[in-house]
């Protein structure tokens, strides 16, 4: 195994660099390669793909292997193992910290992302293209409710609500489209982050969650944020 190779998730690099080469001309790749996916790609046309993307200078740190799996993320993992779902809207993907893995290793579940921020909508787009093709990413507010009640099995918000202005419309949201569960971590305690608007606590959440009308609710500490399980009925 090369360096490379133990310092980056080469596949998951390839499956964005051929979503961006597609999207912008950016690298230019041999026709070979560039209309398949990364899944479809042999290894060396996966090594290959990689240079490319680093001779033309993209930035592939999102991409780097060995990154410690964050406690809340595997705890939100630990959780969705327990239970059987097909539909997922994760609020707030940002670069994927969260998404990447989950989809990496749930492959079968159909993800809608949302996220405020043009460039992250476009980077999970273009990963959805070269590979991830049960992804679609959509720039949207979580508070104007952007799609039907009950449009999917599970919602996660983690590491969202501290920052939205009116978070227990984001909570009804959330709860309106979801039909089985909403997971949500949260910091627990201040920080520096400015940010981060509201410290959410139990209490502050289980009355968002109450207003919305779930009241079966479930909640865990994992090292200094608190977690949130929410479920219908």
């Amino acid at each position: 195994m090369s360096s490379l190779d133990e310092r980056y998730d080469k596949m998951t690099a390839a499956a964005w660099i051929l979503g961006h080469a597609r999207g912008t001309g950016v690298p230019e790749l041999p026709a070979a390669v560039r209309d398949k996916t990364a899944g479809e790609c042999s290894g060396e046309e996966v090594d290959r793909i990689f240079a490319a993307g680093q001779a033309a200078g993209l930035k592939l740190y999102p991409f780097k292997a060995g990154v410690q799996v964050l406690a809340r993320t595997r705890r939100t993992m630990g959780f969705l193992r327990s239970v059987p779902f097909e539909t997922m809207l994760d609020v707030g993907s940002g670069r994927g910290v969260f998404l990447i893995p989950f989809m990496k290793e749930f492959p079968w579940v159909r993800v809608t992302s949302l996220d405020l921020l043009e460039k992250r909508v476009t980077f999970l787009n273009e990963l959805a293209d070269g590979g991830f093709g049960q992804l679609r990413a959509l720039q949207k507010d979580i508070c104007e409710q952007p799609f039907a009640d009950g449009s999917f099995d599970v919602v996660t918000m983690l590491e969202v609500l501290e920052h939205i202005p009116d978070a227990g419309r984001a909570v009804k949201a959330a709860v309106r489209m979801a039909k089985r569960y909403v997971v949500v971590t949260v910091p627990s305690k201040p920080d520096d982050n400015p940010e981060h608007i509201h410290l959410l606590t139990k209490e502050k959440l289980t009355r968002m969650f109450y207003d919305a009308g779930w009241t079966r609710l479930h909640f865990d500490g994992v090292e200094g944020h608190l977690f949130l399980v929410a479920a219908a009925g």
